[in-house]
């Protein structure tokens, strides 16, 4: 079977809207039964899959998954907003650049987009709404926003790509605060210009403004300390080398529930069963992913698809520049059929030895890798961040992605910087 006619039938199956790890594990075993020759028979795929879910970095996963859940329940998302509001809530826009702030630390917690739209948007979105702001802006911006949660560590698409390239995953993180950074300034660039051109209902934004401040500054930052200190110790202890990302992810686990039950007392015990359940529904599906692509990842070595489609791009292209534009169009069109986990793990071991061939650092090439796969949160029509964010505003999604343009005009802007400019992904290691 030729690679094109695999590739084929994949897209087919994704088009069908198949389960992607039923997609993936088909595709890896169906060389073997149309030509009985190939090497990967059912079982090698099926070792292969189990031997990839064998890992210790991929133990961060489900703990940074489970501490996302603990600290959405816990209300921490609101404890950060209202921090960041307290200084900027008076200003043109400031709400809405509050958000993006929101996500950015949030994402310093949970490590997932979807999750970041999720507990920020859940909770924002209401109060923009509320204070005059129009709701399909306000859900497009959370949308794109909580692309951010992928991108500032601790980062789940980075932890797989660091597998999938062997690059160390506490570079990764450390290289991709800059990127976020540069791409939550971009997104409050263009708010400030919307609401500067649309205006704003000052009226109620003061008397939101004025009742936060009412409160004192001490008791704003009393609490929201916990939930501004957690990115800290999470990130401290992997950069200290007191621990590894992994052991991070599980420090993260016990933090939230300290906090959650005994701090903020958001919590309550009888309610830790709920989320432990919640916590195996949502990696569950992500592991088989993980699996599926793994066998499928060796399939496409066996056919030796990489040395292949390196040999076209490096016959064709052959400037470093234009072999990156390429690869960021290509990444961008894959992240608008394919969810992040799969296209890392599948294409990582194609594109990095071309990129690398051409100078580019394989920690540089991780970040502009999930930077384009993190636009694809908000492209249709996978987006899945436009999904999340409509399930509970009841914006149509097709709604959200037309408002949500403007904002992945700014998100390509500082990915073309990211690509181009080394030094913002590298200046911290």
């Amino acid at each position: 079977m030729s690679p094109v006619a695999l590739f084929l039938f994949f897209m087919v199956a994704v088009l069908l809207a198949l389960p992607i790890s039923t997609t993936l594990g088909l595709t890896a075993i169906l060389p073997k039964i149309l030509d009985s020759t190939f090497p990967a028979s059912p079982e090698m795929v099926i070792r292969a899959m189990l031997a990839g879910v064998d890992s210790f970095p991929i133990l961060a996963v489900p703990m940074f998954i489970l501490s996302g859940i603990i600290m959405a329940r816990g209300g921490i998302s609101k404890k950060l907003f209202n921090v960041f509001t307290y200084f900027i809530g008076n200003k043109t826009a400031g709400l809405p650049m509050a958000v993006v702030m929101t996500c950015l630390f949030y994402g310093a917690i949970s490590g997932s987009g979807p999750a970041t739209a999720a507990a920020v948007g859940s909770m924002t979105i209401p109060l923009l709404v509320n204070l005059g702001y129009d709701k399909v802006f306000s859900t497009a911006l959370v949308a794109v926003a909580g692309g951010l949660g992928v991108i500032i560590p601790p980062s789940i698409p980075f932890i797989f790509y660091g597998m999938a390239s062997g690059a160390s995953v506490g570079a990764l993180f450390i290289a991709g605060v800059l990127p976020g950074l540069l791409i939550g300034a971009c997104l409050m660039g263009y708010a400030y210009y919307y609401c500067k051109k649309k205006g704003e209902d000052k009226v109620k934004i003061m008397e939101n403004y004025n009742a936060l401040r009412s409160q004192g500054f001490i008791t704003v930052f009393k609490e929201s300390f916990w939930a501004l200190l957690a990115p800290i110790i999470i990130l401290g202890s992997i950069y200290s080398g007191v621990a590894s990302p992994t052991e991070a992810a599980v420090i993260s686990v016990y933090y939230a529930f300290f906090v959650s039950l005994f701090i903020y007392k958001s919590l309550k015990f009888n309610q830790i069963i709920k989320i432990f359940v919640e916590g195996v529904a949502t990696y569950a599906p992500i592991l088989f992913i993980i699996a599926a692509a793994l066998g499928f990842a060796r399939v496409l070595t066996l056919m030796q698809v990489p040395q292949a489609i390196a040999m076209a791009i490096t016959s064709t292209f052959t400037s470093k520049v234009a072999v990156l534009i390429i690869i960021n169009v290509f990444l961008l069109l894959v992240g608008m059929v394919m969810d992040t986990t799969p296209a890392i793990l599948i294409l990582t071991p194609i594109l990095l030895p071309i990129v690398t061939a051409f100078g580019v650092d394989p920690v540089h090439f991780g970040v502009i890798m999930v930077v384009n796969l993190a636009i694809g949160f908000v492209t249709p029509p996978i987006g899945i961040n436009l999904f999340v964010t409509s399930s509970f505003t009841g914006v149509p999604v097709a709604d959200i992605a037309k408002s949500a343009m403007p904002f992945i005009f700014m998100f390509i802007i500082a990915l073309i910087f990211i690509t181009f400019v080394p030094a913002i992904s590298l200046a911290l290691l």
